[in-house]
């Protein structure tokens, strides 16, 4: 498990560690049913504050992706099988919807925006 924090970056180091085990996922290099490493394993490999990876994998667990099983560990949930959950969408549009609003406004149009969408989704599949 390949993780690189960069410590100036704008983005909190909590987030963007969430980000890059979401992208493990995405790419299949973690799987459903997968144990992520302890808290204190993880933090002391990335040389951050445990409390850094604890609210990593508790938004993460907020957002249907992990489970946290007391003294047992963060589980990575399966993939749903017949679809997103409403729920998932409902919060994936209201994150994203921003995001392509800044997008229009900033000049890019919608065939740039499915070129850009594609071409990361290709990426992140290793297509």
């Amino acid at each position: 498990m390949f993780i690189q924090i960069e410590p100036s970056s704008d983005i909190p180091i909590y987030t963007q560690l969430a980000n890059q085990l979401i992208e493990l996922i995405a790419r299949r290099e973690l799987t459903g049913g997968d144990a992520l490493p302890s808290v204190r394993s993880l933090a002391a490999d990335l040389s951050m504050n445990m409390h850094t990876v604890n609210k990593a994998y508790h938004a993460l667990e907020k957002k249907g992706i992990i489970e946290i099983v007391p003294k047992s560990g963060a589980i990575i949930n399966s993939p749903v099988q017949d679809g997103i959950r409403s729920s998932h969408l409902e919060r994936i549009l209201e994150e994203l919807k921003p995001i392509l609003a800044e997008a229009i406004v900033l000049g890019m149009g919608k065939e740039d925006l499915v070129a850009l969408a594609s071409s990361i989704i290709e990426d992140i599949k290793g297509e």
